[in-house]
């Protein structure tokens, strides 16, 4: 059986489940990651997953700069493929995802049309969501707007946070992704123009703005963005502890009752039975796993062993 010719376009771990589906079953002619970087103390250049997969299996390896580059359009036109696959990459720009005879397919982490955007996985658990899924859609010139051609979804657990939300989406979007290139090869794709009649939650990408904890918001916010946050970017707050300020991450949580307490500001930092509570606007959060700036992140427990809490710590 002939198998379908494809240039994959990809660059994270999230991408590496899906490109191994693919090699597995299909042609894989080339992939299209981005350019080593260099990063650490040591200022050490850092390989992409999809570069270090791609190499432990012979698989050839593009790294533009540039996806305008003439010299780079004229070697992905001439290789033959005839569908391109996009998994956490950058925007393609039309004279790339134009080429293949069969179109260019992304898979996107949500339930599109809703959380379109760059970080959805992180958005569905600030939100509280309960149930999130995977895309695949033909893509077009606006961002995450393309025809859709297969969805799934997952219910999002209790426990859930962006590590292990992002990992089992990775599981089934590798899935999803490799029923909808057997049925687009096959001609029997049956597309579906995204509702844009309805109201849409955004999935933006993340900042130092939209990352910080706003102790004035409801309990369940704050702990839905520590959830969609940890382990990385990490949801912050400023501690002012003593005389000092400093950045502060929580990692993970839980809510107690204010009655369990008493009363007291909010923001107000409590330190009782080896554990760090924080008054928020309608109950107190137990800090779990924390992390005070440029150290490791801790267990509170731990933290309270070398660390210590005055008797004015705030955070805002």
């Amino acid at each position: 059986m002939k198998k379908t010719k494809i240039i994959f376009f990809g660059t994270p771990d999230f991408a590496v489940k899906s490109l191994k589906v693919i090699n597995e079953n299909f042609h894989v002619l080339c992939v299209v990651t981005s350019p080593d970087k260099k990063s650490g103390r040591g200022l050490k250049m850092n390989e992409s997953e999809v570069k270090r997969f791609s190499s432990d299996n012979n698989i050839p390896i593009k790294q533009p700069e540039n996806l305008l580059n003439n010299d780079f359009l004229h070697e992905i036109s001439s290789l033959g493929a005839e569908l391109f696959i996009v998994v956490a990459f950058k925007k393609l720009p039309k004279e790339v995802f134009s080429i293949p005879v069969l179109g260019t397919i992304n898979l996107h982490a949500s339930l599109l049309p809703d959380y379109r955007g760059a970080a959805p996985i992180n958005w569905v658990l600030i939100n509280n969501e309960r149930i999130t899924g995977v895309t695949t859609f033909f893509i077009n010139e606006k961002i995450d707007h393309g025809d859709i051609i297969l969805k799934q979804e997952i219910l999002i657990n209790d426990n859930d946070d962006f590590k292990s939300l992002y990992n089992r989406l990775s599981v089934i979007g590798s899935e999803v992704l490799l029923k909808t290139i057997k049925i687009v090869s096959s001609g029997k794709a049956k597309i579906q123009k995204q509702d844009e009649s309805k109201d849409l939650n955004l999935a933006p990408k993340l900042n130092a703005r939209n990352t910080r904890i706003n102790w004035n918001d409801n309990t369940d916010k704050i702990l839905g963005m520590i959830r969609g946050l940890s382990p990385r970017p990490g949801s912050w707050t400023t501690l002012k502890n003593g005389d000092k300020e400093i950045r502060v991450k929580i990692l993970k949580a839980s809510l107690f009752s204010r009655s369990s307490f008493g009363e007291s500001s909010i923001g107000k930092v409590l330190i009782n039975n080896d554990q760090i509570h924080i008054y928020s606007k309608d109950g107190v959060i137990n800090c779990i796993k924390i992390q005070l700036e440029n150290k490791k992140e801790m267990l509170a427990k731990d933290l309270l062993n070398g660390y210590k809490f005055y008797d004015n710590s705030i955070v805002y």
